[in-house]
């Protein structure tokens, strides 16, 4: 595309658009549109575009950036996340929920937070990154992100088949992390209603594990009695 003035008898030169083509071996032009009522700096400047060169004009003032939403870390993770099937592990068939999932994983490997800052940070008008954006939840908030905890624990038991199927195959070894919480004293009574059906005695100490058996991943939890100043080994879990 090219700018060409065309003289006019007793009147301004037309100002036109045009484009070159070639058909049947034989180069055409044709007018795409009428620039005549255009300012001259305006003209100038789509000129000087169409044929390669700089603007007069620096660019730097004439935008200004009312706002920038990250999106390079977005990338990387929903594309590692994609890349590994995760999301298909999730849930084979597209789904809004599906998108609440993989939305709350990448933001937990973003920026971990609670469900209602992750909402916060989906919602057009408080994104941190463009992660809601992408995955269209820019009008979820944290009540739709608890839904989709529910809906993602009627699926544990087929996603930890899957997984388990996948991954401990001839004699793996299955690595777990164990999230304690000790109570000690004498008058603790949130201690004592939280192991009220497994000890009766003052110092306690509560965990909870994901101990895999043959092809199966699954969660438990157990409590043991303590003394102050001594911790008992935990039992083996793992068994095969």
């Amino acid at each position: 595309m090219y700018v060409v003035r065309v003289p006019n008898r007793g009147s301004p030169p037309a100002v036109l658009l045009r484009e070159s083509f070639r058909e049947d071996g034989k180069v055409k032009n044709r007018t795409l549109a009428n620039l005549s009522r255009w300012p001259e700096h305006k003209v100038e400047a789509l000129s000087a575009v169409l044929g390669g060169r700089a603007p007069r004009v620096s660019l730097e003032g004439a935008f200004t950036i009312s706002r920038s939403l990250p999106h390079g870390y977005v990338a990387a993770v929903l594309g590692t996340l994609r890349r590994l099937g995760l999301d298909e592990l999730v849930d084979p068939v597209g789904s809004r929920m599906r998108d609440l999932v993989v939305a709350m994983i990448c933001a937990q490997v973003i920026d971990p937070a609670s469900k209602l800052a992750i909402a916060r940070g989906l919602r057009s008008e408080t994104a941190s990154t463009s992660l809601g954006e992408v995955l269209g939840l820019s009008g979820c908030d944290e009540d739709d992100l608890f839904d989709a905890m529910d809906w993602l624990g009627a699926r544990q038991e087929r996603i930890e088949d899957a997984l388990a199927r996948h991954h401990l195959v001839g004699g793996t070894l299955a690595l777990y992390d164990v999230s304690s919480a000790a109570f000690e004293g004498r008058t603790v009574r949130s201690a004592r209603s939280a192991i009220q059906k497994t000890a009766s005695e003052v110092g306690c100490r509560s965990s909870t594990a994901c101990s895999p058996p043959p092809m199966v991943c699954r969660s438990r939890s157990g409590s043991s009695r303590a003394t102050p100043g001594t911790r008992r080994p935990s039992p083996p879990r793992c068994k095969r």
